[in-house]
């Protein structure tokens, strides 16, 4: 069993950054590709960002590409997202899944997910 422990978040004026951590237990994180997602108030949960299982493919979703970066370090059983030019619309909860077979822009293609961690970006 993997648990997922989101750490990071908080708020943050527009411009600024912040890096999220997400941390698993139970298992070793190499065996897993990560992603992050996001959910804003009144909105459906979206992709963030993914890497796979040595960390040598990414994607971003475009909202995101260029201003945030997904990183993994599997001895540490960790991976991050680095947020950079925070926008308002970033503001969200985010939440850190681990997939044992896909690295996909699907939430449904994750086996296990964090409880998330609050990000507000004001303007």
């Amino acid at each position: 069993q993997v648990q997922l422990v989101e750490r990071g978040g908080g708020l943050v004026q527009a411009g600024g950054s912040l890096r999220l951590s997400c941390e698993a237990s139970g298992v070793p994180l190499r065996m897993y590709a990560m992603g992050w997602f996001r959910q804003a108030p009144g909105k459906e949960r979206e992709f963030a960002a993914s890497i796979s299982w040595s960390g040598g493919d990414r994607y971003y979703a475009g909202s995101v590409k260029g201003r945030f970066t997904i990183t993994r370090d599997n001895a540490k059983n960790t991976v991050y997202l680095q947020m950079n030019s925070l926008k308002p619309e970033d503001t969200a909860v985010y939440y850190c899944a681990a997939g044992k077979y896909s690295y996909s822009r699907s939430g449904s293609e994750y086996d296990y997910w964090g409880q998330g961690t609050q990000v507000t970006v004001s303007s």
